[in-house]
């Protein structure tokens, strides 16, 4: 298969739009399977919980999981939440905000179900802290365990948490996971 630009990339992803597609940084594609009713849910009460907090802040923007990114790295990649200060949405032009952006957002939420690879979704998170992210969730929807990335340091890992601070990328963000995992 020939290699697609950036733009052929987006295309494919808005004429298919029930296919959800990500590209890994040597151009392959990867397709990624819909979500069941129980982890669509998930997924919307994080989106919705973030979404309130941002609202409330304003500090930046909050992304769901049809978002894509374009990393520095080359990859696109779209995780289940995402958030970007402000200041990095404001510098990108129309044209990028309508696209795949190309920045790594600050704060990443990837959800292990049933269907995904721990070891893939692990080398994703990297990825993305390797590319700028400065927080990020792998929240296993399963048996309730967190794995939280951060720049410079090794992963910690929680179990059943009720809830995970923001820290200081996402001031005074707490989200619920009960509200999710329920």
């Amino acid at each position: 298969m020939a290699e697609l630009t950036e733009e052929q990339f987006f295309q494919l992803c808005q004429r298919h739009e029930l296919i959800r597609f990500e590209r890994n940084a040597d151009k392959t594609i990867v397709l990624r399977p819909l979500l069941g009713g129980i982890n669509s849910n998930r997924n919307a009460n994080l989106t919705y919980q973030l979404g309130m907090w941002n609202r409330d802040e304003a500090l930046g923007v909050a992304f769901a999981s049809s978002a894509g990114f374009t990393l520095p790295n080359g990859a696109i990649r779209s995780p289940n939440a995402s958030w970007l200060k402000r200041e990095k949405w404001d510098a990108l032009t129309p044209e990028e905000k309508e696209s795949f952006a190309p920045v790594c957002p600050d704060f990443v939420v990837e959800f292990l179900t049933l269907d995904d690879s721990l070891n893939r979704l692990r080398a994703k998170m990297q990825e993305y802290i390797d590319n700028g992210a400065r927080l990020g969730w792998l929240i296993d929807l399963e048996t309730g365990q967190v794995e939280i990335y951060r720049p410079n340091q090794d992963v910690e890992i929680l179990e059943n948490a009720a809830t995970l601070s923001g820290e200081d990328v996402l001031p005074g963000f707490v989200l619920n996971l009960n509200a999710i995992m329920s």
